[in-house]
């Protein structure tokens, strides 16, 4: 369940001119997301848990799909069709909140500051961090319950906070004021970096990196799930035990503790820990001439690039061809070589 969320829905919908029915779906759909805006529950829940009718409720996420609230993917599970996907729109749902929540606060200056929707607006969004924009890749998996979340969950709508009735008692792993949420960390690690060592606990050590990483860097649970998405796309080094050929030795992986390191984070911010291969120029006069020379004399390469565009070749049957044909393909096997020679280069010097 994500708090924030439900905080957005109740702050910013109604003020936005929702129709109430579609506010309560809202509602639901917040109550079984991540903080991401994923969730799944079926439309035969969300109609029983709100009082509505299935047909009223398919209309209504109709009309929030058709306003940018929501998004919709089907899913299957086998031969047979699952509930939906649904993606709410995390930053339309948290501006509108936003906005309305600032009215509110100028036309009432003895508006309390200290509801927690408004500290959790205040952290950095973790796609300022994020590379990828789209939230489905974060690594957020259904239930093995059958694709009903209300079947597993462990929370309770009726926990957040009512008027008149006394805020429940703080958890004890969030005591610190950087409200770091330790299981939520460890989690999100394990959940997103499987190929990493796993954790069976947090040392004093580990909680102090933790809290320096989270004070120096503004860290969010947002922003570390984020940093942990980047790595696992874009630092696969990390993620493997590699063996260098030039010294016999192997690059050994990572582990949590290397990850709450400030020279770790800051790293993979600056993409100095990338290892994706970067785009390679191709030098045309090299290209041609290597045409000549590999494909037109069928003498032996001379280097990476060579070896992977003359296998290509003869893969392709270049020799075969007209020079015309043959030359036009060249532009796209050479392309490709020099692609998977910049990719073994960066491996091995990983």
């Amino acid at each position: 369940m994500s708090v924030k969320l439900s905080a957005f829905v109740w702050d910013g919908c109604a003020a936005a001119g929702m129709k109430i029915t579609s506010v309560a779906i809202m509602a639901r759909l917040a109550d079984f997301s991540n903080d991401e805006g994923v969730c799944w529950p079926s439309v035969a829940t969300i109609a029983r848990q709100i009082g509505a009718g299935p047909s009223t409720v398919r209309t209504a996420l109709g009309k929030l799909e058709q306003d940018g609230w929501i998004s919709r993917t089907a899913r299957r599970k086998g031969n047979r069709n699952g509930s939906n996907l649904y993606q709410i729109n995390v930053k339309k749902l948290r501006d509108v909140a936003m906005f309305h929540l600032s009215e509110s606060d100028t036309s009432n200056p003895d508006t309390s500051k200290s509801d927690a929707s408004e500290s959790d607006r205040s952290k950095s969004d973790a796609s300022n961090f994020d590379p990828s924009e789209n939230p489905s890749a974060a690594g957020f998996h259904p239930p093995e319950s059958g694709g009903d979340p209300s079947v597993t969950s462990k929370h309770d709508p009726s926990d957040k906070k009512t008027v008149g009735r006394p805020a429940a008692p703080a958890d004890k792993q969030q005591a610190d004021s950087l409200k770091i949420d330790y299981q939520a960390v460890l989690a999100g690690y394990h959940e997103t970096l499987p190929e990493m060592p796993k954790v069976i606990g947090l040392t004093d050590k580990r909680r102090t990196r933790l809290n320096g990483l989270w004070k120096k860097f503004d860290f969010t649970q947002e922003r570390w799930m984020s940093y942990l998405r980047f790595i696992a796309k874009n630092c696969r080094w990390m993620l493997e035990d590699r063996p260098d050929s030039n010294t016999g030795k192997t690059w050994r992986k990572k582990n949590f503790d290397y990850l709450i390191t400030e020279d770790c984070y800051i790293a993979v911010k600056e993409e100095r820990a990338n290892d994706l291969p970067k785009v390679a120029q191709v030098n045309h006069a090299e290209r041609d001439e290597a045409f000549s020379r590999l494909v037109s004399q069928a003498r032996k390469p001379q280097n990476a690039v060579e070896e992977f565009a003359k296998a290509a070749a003869s893969k392709a049957g270049l020799g075969r061809m007209n020079e015309v044909m043959a030359r036009s393909a060249w532009k796209s096997i050479w392309s490709e070589s020099v692609q998977k020679a910049s990719a073994k280069e960066m491996q091995r010097s990983a």
